[in-house]
């Protein structure tokens, strides 16, 4: 887990830097802060991308109690508190931050909005049904979408609304990709971000999913169906959000269309292993990135 934001004795420039090499470390099947982007919008991003990289940490990684995970949340939360009124916060990341939320001119609902999807993580394993999928995506990845257009200048209503089906389509093809990863995460308290109301009607059981994620069966034709299906919703939601690529300009609208040609690409790779990601999880090669690349160029 990277935490140099309890540093006491890192500067500004030296924030940034690190924003950006955390952004370029973790492993994400989408652009972030990537070369495309103008220059002068790629520390904002990083910056943003850092407060959401590293709330995930404390809701996700290391052996922390409920407890400890839901302070750390908590002392993010103080801090945005701090910044929100205008004083002063207790450390430089969000000294850092705060300057570059003035300087743009963001809003602060989505960061508030993103830790409490967090907080949520740490507490809530199952969801009952689709809409409560939904909810969780609303808060966990809208936000950062909607800040995105906010530091684009072009946050208007209609955007807002494009930008929202792209950030659902793409929170919710990680999670189809990372069904086992999310089941063997914090033992003990395995999440499923799979509809339990959908599971059920496909027949498909949590022992199903454990003897998946152990090897002890292969995909049957239920799962292929249930995965058939989220595949087919998840990619009209993205082709919903899709006129959000031809309207942004320049290398913004370029960023844009890379990052829902790559959701795409993921989808085609799930589809073509009829959805078995417990032995063929996706991950995107040179080839691919290519291929993302032509589209994003010519508009497909």
């Amino acid at each position: 887990m990277t935490q140099f934001h309890t540093d006491p004795l890192a500067m500004p420039q030296a924030i940034t830097h690190q924003s950006i090499s955390l952004a370029s470390s973790h492993y994400e099947n989408f652009p972030v802060a990537s070369v495309f982007l103008p220059q002068h919008l790629r520390e904002p991003i990083a910056l943003i991308y850092s407060f959401a990289r590293q709330a995930d940490d404390f809701a996700d990684e290391g052996d922390f109690t409920i407890e400890h995970r839901l302070n750390l949340l908590n002392n993010f939360r103080d801090e945005l508190d701090l910044l929100h009124a205008y004083i002063k916060p207790q450390t430089p990341f969000f000294a850092t931050l705060g300057q570059m939320i003035k300087a743009k001119k963001l809003p602060y609902a989505p960061f508030y909005a993103l830790l409490d999807a967090f907080s949520q993580d740490v507490t809530k394993t199952r969801y009952a049904n689709y809409d409560e999928v939904l909810d969780y995506c609303q808060r966990s990845a809208n936000p950062i979408g909607q800040l995105l257009l906010h530091l684009y200048e072009n946050a208007t209503p209609e955007n807002v609304a494009l930008s929202d089906h792209i950030c659902t389509a793409l929170q919710i093809i990680n999670f189809l990709q990372d069904i086992a990863i999310d089941f063997k995460k914090n033992e003990g308290k395995q999440r499923i971000y799979m509809s339990q109301e959908e599971l059920a009607a496909f027949g498909i059981t949590e022992q199903q999913i454990q003897n998946y994620v152990d090897g002890n069966e292969t995909v049957d034709e239920n799962w292929q169906q249930f995965m058939q299906f989220n595949l087919r919703r998840v990619n009209a939601r993205l082709y919903a959000g899709k006129p959000l690529g031809r309207i942004l300009k320049g290398r913004i609208g370029f960023e844009m269309r890379m990052i829902i040609a790559g959701g795409e690409r993921i989808i085609s790779r799930l589809s073509n292993v009829n959805g078995d990601v417990f032995k063929h999880r996706p991950t995107l090669h040179h080839g691919d990135w290519l291929i993302i690349f032509f589209k994003a160029l010519f508009k497909i």
